[in-house]
């Protein structure tokens, strides 16, 4: 993995979209399939992780997505999302909030530090558009991603479902200030 390593902010065209729907689908997938139905992955590939899906997701003015490649190959990527209600009681403004809606690396690249690199970048991100607060949601089975958090700050302040297919899992919401 020697030649340089590129975290850029992914331009909005159909052409980044498919690769992003691609990564995602992947990434989803090696992270949990293994604990969850061959049915429910299926529905939630098929619904979350459309190419015309991620064009919308890309175009919306709310949302950054961070992607990272190596020499021509999409690596990883986060999505962040400005003025983020996650966590929030009705009705509490959201303003100042950036939310990590997803932070994947491919699975080859679990290890190297792209993760960081990538949660680094998205805490500057946050920092550039004056955030006082990062949130982000993570399935409370997932201790690996819960301990990668942790080490950068993040600490729960509640709970809240988040559905694959049919089954309804529990995600907790981590914070952090800025």
């Amino acid at each position: 993995m020697s030649s340089p390593l590129r975290i850029t902010v992914a331009k909005r065209t159909p052409a980044v979209a498919a690769q992003l729907a691609e990564l995602g689908r992947q990434t989803f997938h090696d992270t949990f399939a293994a604990d969850n139905s061959a049915a429910d992955m299926a529905e939630f590939l098929a619904t979350t992780f459309s190419a015309d899906k991620q064009l919308v997701e890309l175009n919306d003015p709310q949302t950054t997505f961070l992607l990272a490649h190596h020499q021509q190959d999409a690596v990883g990527y986060a999505k962040l999302r400005l003025d983020s209600t996650l966590g929030l009681e009705a009705g509490k403004d959201a303003a100042g909030r950036l939310e990590i809606e997803r932070l994947y690396v491919r699975q080859d690249w679990i290890g190297t530090g792209l993760g960081a690199s990538l949660m680094r970048r998205a805490i500057e991100e946050a920092r550039q558009h004056k955030c006082r607060t990062v949130v982000l949601g993570v399935w409370e089975r997932n201790e690996h991603a819960i301990a990668f958090y942790r080490r950068f700050g993040f600490k729960e302040i509640g709970k809240h479902e988040f559905r694959v297919g049919q089954d309804i899992q529990t995600d907790l919401i981590l914070r952090k200030g800025l």
